[in-house]
């Protein structure tokens, strides 16, 4: 008899976290061996015997982005499947780069969620209906490739930048990349430095000279 994958829910909604520790439990082949509500409880009870943590973008005051990460980081073959109520290009694009190796709404039936989390078990990539079918209408949409603006920044401090430059605050921009005041901050910093410019104003300025910041 194969081995059960070992599962660890990670979600700071408690009747949420149990009602998944609950439907999985009722499934054959898959055990809950730990749950947390925060990134500190995560990285304390996440180790070599977790297979797969079902992951909220949503932590308090924690970003399930980059509590992903840094998990990923300490254990390279754990695989996240990330379930949240988050929707939207940017947080689905974060996720996996983050290396998420699924993604779920949390509309999602307790089929699509077994589905998904024997899948990035197994090392498959995942994404549910709703997002895939706005991921195949974005690389459907015939949008042409365009010269990568300030090639000095990486990925994220580009999206940053981009959302600067529509004007947005550090918490907005918090909240549309999922991802904790303190490291918008100090992604700001580092576009301000890299790009050799005294303030958010100059920054903004030259990030729409360049393209950056439209609709």
């Amino acid at each position: 008899m194969p081995e059960a994958i070992r599962v660890s829910v990670v979600d700071d909604h408690p009747v949420f976290r149990l009602g998944m520790v609950g439907l999985l439990g009722s499934l054959p082949g898959i055990e809950v061996v730990s749950q947390a509500a925060s990134a500190a409880e995560a990285f304390e009870r996440i180790d070599g015997a977790v297979d797969v943590v079902l992951m909220d973008l949503h932590l308090g005051d924690d970003s399930g982005i980059e509590t992903t990460r840094d998990l990923v980081r300490k254990l390279p073959g754990l695989a996240v499947l990330v379930i949240t109520m988050d929707e939207d290009d940017e947080s689905v694009v974060a996720a996996m780069r983050a290396g998420a190796r699924g993604y779920l709404l949390k509309s999602s039936s307790p089929e699509q969620v077994e589905r998904g989390i024997r899948a990035v078990a197994d090392g498959e990539a995942i994404l549910g209906p709703q997002v895939a079918a706005r991921a195949m209408a974005t690389l459907t949409s015939g949008r042409t490739a365009v010269r990568m603006p300030f090639p000095e920044l990486s990925d994220r401090e580009r999206e940053v930048l981009d959302l600067l430059a529509r004007g947005y605050d550090n918490s907005t921009i918090a909240r549309r990349m999922v991802l904790s005041p303190k490291t918008v901050r100090n992604h700001v910093s580092n576009v301000l430095t890299k790009m050799a410019v005294p303030d958010r104003a100059t920054a903004m300025i030259r990030a729409r000279e360049a393209g950056l910041g439209a609709d």
